[in-house]
């Protein structure tokens, strides 16, 4: 696996993870952004994998959606 790869699939696993946690809460992007600090399109630009997310912004989100960072890395169990 390349350099570019291994980030490409990081970004999309936060991503994914990002938004399915944000919709399990029930919240939109926009109240989301409201709550971490950011403008909606920040999360929007994170969850189409557009913003390369600096690890404070990570920690901000994490926190909002009440769950450890490595949670926002961590590939959903199937099954």
């Amino acid at each position: 696996m390349t350099k570019s790869s291994k980030t490409e699939d990081a970004r999309a696993l936060l991503a994914s993870n990002l938004q399915r946690l944000r919709l399990e809460l029930g919240h939109s992007q926009e109240h989301l952004a409201e709550l971490a600090g950011f403008h909606r399109t920040y999360v929007s630009q994170v969850e189409r994998r557009v913003a390369n997310v600096t690890i404070d912004n990570i920690q901000r989100l994490a926190a909002v959606l009440e769950v450890p960072v490595a949670a926002l890395f961590t590939a959903e169990k199937s099954g």
